[in-house]
């Protein structure tokens, strides 16, 4: 009796393994940590010489004391007072705002419009066919009449 319940266990797992929808989850897992390192290079090498262009490379040392006088010790701890670090979440958000980007841009919208045009030629087959297929029904049903008349007029006679 355990056997079978092994058996189905391991069929079951063999089946959810074997779905669409995970096997496409292990893949954009693997794809988006392999992704990551592309964004982040563009982020250090484009994004933080331009944002240096203005102030300074490094997002992480902008900051604002909401309750002073802050103090930072030489490690890079704030000793005193209440520190708003608010640079380290402007580049994490950038960071993710040109993630997004680039995957909608060079992902997401080709993508959708390939399946688009794939659904339109789809559809134009299907149209066709089913206008063929609509065209011979009535074709069938008018030599059917045709037929079902010229017995009717054919046996009247006799």
């Amino acid at each position: 009796m355990s056997e079978k319940k092994d058996s189905g266990v391991l069929q079951g797992f063999k089946t959810f393994l074997m779905r669409g929808n995970v096997v496409d989850l292990a893949v954009a897992v693997v794809i988006g940590a392999a992704f990551t390192n592309i964004v982040n290079s563009v982020v250090k090498g484009v994004i933080n010489p331009l944002v240096g262009a203005i102030g300074t490379k490094n997002l992480d040392s902008y900051s604002s004391c909401l309750k002073g006088p802050c103090e930072v010790g030489r490690d890079g701890t704030v000793t005193s007072g209440v520190m708003i670090l608010w640079g380290s979440v402007l580049g994490a958000t950038l960071s993710f705002l040109i993630t997004a980007a680039v995957v909608y841009f060079l992902m997401v919208l080709p993508m959708s419009r390939y399946l688009a045009r794939q659904e339109a030629r789809r559809q134009a087959r299907e149209g066709t066919k089913e206008v063929i297929e609509v065209t011979e029904l009535e074709v069938l049903k008018e030599i059917r009449d045709e037929l079902v008349a010229q017995r009717g007029a054919g046996r009247s006679e006799s």
